[in-house]
């Protein structure tokens, strides 16, 4: 079983942030595939299906971003689920606005989420899929950057990320992370 872990943060008012885009490629990916991502279990809203053969798990975790680590612990507890099936879709500021970046392991870079994530799984080898939000301008509040809406000028470019993370997603059910990343990360 693949388990597909979207980060963002619970609440209408969080909807549309750049913080939110791994709530935006669960939900992308929710439809593609008809799963309906509503049971509410491990911290986390949770939608579960068979894509061309493979089982796959969509979750959201309700918990807000810097704790995002207890519903993926939760999940791994609960169901068992092996680590290396896990894949992590999360904004990034060091990433290009609209371009993805494939990882497999490395330092959480100032993501809270991913900070979590690693203190709840003790490693820091798990596979990502980081969406670019490119940093905001020199002085701006990081903060408040993250947990704003993408503008106007950006929603084309947030459309074809979203795009492409599903894509990589889904292509990662069937081929090794290697290789998706190999295509992905071009």
């Amino acid at each position: 079983m693949k388990w597909i872990v979207g980060l963002g943060n619970p609440g209408t008012k969080y909807q549309n942030t750049r913080h939110n885009v791994g709530f935006m490629a669960i939900d992308s990916l929710a439809k593609r595939w008809g799963i309906s991502v509503t049971q509410s279990k491990c911290k986390a809203l949770i939608g579960e299906g068979n894509v061309g053969g493979t089982k796959v798990a969509l979750i959201k975790p309700m918990t807000y971003m810097n704790l995002s680590g207890e519903t993926v612990r939760a999940y791994m507890d609960y169901y068992k689920v092996a680590l290396e099936d896990l894949i992590v879709i999360y904004d990034d500021l060091d990433t290009e606005m609209g371009r993805i970046r494939l990882r497999y392991q490395g330092s959480p870079g100032g993501h809270n989420g991913i900070k979590s994530i690693i203190q709840h799984t003790g490693t820091q080898t798990f596979n990502r899929i980081r969406m670019g939000i490119t940093r905001p301008l020199p002085g701006g509040n990081i903060a408040d950057y993250v947990l704003d809406n993408f503008p106007k000028a950006e929603q084309d470019k947030l459309a074809i990320m979203i795009e492409q993370t599903c894509d990589a997603a889904e292509f990662a059910l069937k081929a090794t992370f290697e290789q998706t990343m190999a295509k992905f990360n071009g």
